[in-house]
């Protein structure tokens, strides 16, 4: 019982809580669904609680929330705009937005205690990565029709090197969402696996006397800047994730 409450990898158990099932189809609740449902929900009311005019504008002199909410908004404003020049990066703005802001609320809620992480879960990130690849190239074939397959094959190219360059562009292209989902649940899910080890640790010390239990407090030192740095990776892969995203927009809007 004990190597299981100190278990690294317990925290990423995906178990029903409320088990539906019709058939061959298991349409059951989980803690991961749950805590989908939960993030929606949270940052609904973040964004409402931001925004308390009648009218729905936001306050000239800003309350913290709103002040949060702008820096925010600033943030992922100018990396759209860097990395997506033209129209179009005010067109997919919303989506980066939303893109950034889900994935941040996620990673962030596996650090409350209790919380559960979703994105730890290759299966999420893949079905996220996976599905705003779809969407990339139906924005592409949609754009460029057959000069879609232009992405697989450099202007300039010489047709000697054609047949190797092809196969091997298109192997890189089609792993792009595998790399999005790979990196994403890495970091997530590395990151909370020390902060449980170094948590385990100390609160196996704890169960000693002497000095054993005294020296029980140094792991919790290490484990308030682990904290720190793991709230920073949340943001930041989170960024970087979307930030991927812009640049495959990008190059699916000017093909190269």
């Amino acid at each position: 019982m004990l190597l299981d409450l100190f278990s690294p990898l317990e925290q990423f158990q995906v178990y029903p809580l409320f088990t539906i099932r019709s058939g061959f189809f298991d349409f059951s609740i989980t803690n991961q669904t749950a805590f989908v449902f939960l993030v929606l929900f949270l940052v609904l009311i973040f964004l409402l609680y931001s925004v308390k005019h009648e009218d729905n504008s936001l306050f000239i002199v800003p309350t913290r929330w709103q002040f949060i909410f702008e820096v925010f908004y600033s943030l992922v404003l100018n990396m759209v705009l860097d990395n997506i020049t033209g129209k179009a990066s005010q067109r997919y703005f919303p989506l980066i937005f939303s893109l950034v802001f889900f994935i941040a609320s996620m990673n962030l809620l596996g650090l409350v205690p209790f919380g559960y992480t979703i994105t730890s879960h290759f299966v999420v990130t893949f079905v996220i990565g996976f599905s705003i690849f779809i969407g990339i190239n139906i924005i592409t074939i949609k754009t460029h029709k057959l000069g879609f397959f232009s992405l697989f094959l450099p202007a300039g190219t010489p047709l000697p090197l054609a047949f190797l360059l092809v196969p091997v562009e298109f192997l890189l292209y089609l792993f792009r969402p595998l790399s999005l989902a790979i990196r994403l649940f890495c970091n997530m899910m590395a990151g909370h696996v020390l902060l449980k080890i170094v948590a385990g640790f100390a609160c196996s010390l704890m169960s000693f006397s002497g000095f054993l239990f005294f020296i029980h407090y140094m792991p919790f030192l290490i484990l308030l800047p682990l904290l720190g740095l793991e709230f920073c990776v949340a943001i930041i892969q989170a960024f970087v994730f979307s930030l991927l995203i812009c640049v495959y927009l990008r190059d699916a809007i000017n093909l190269h």
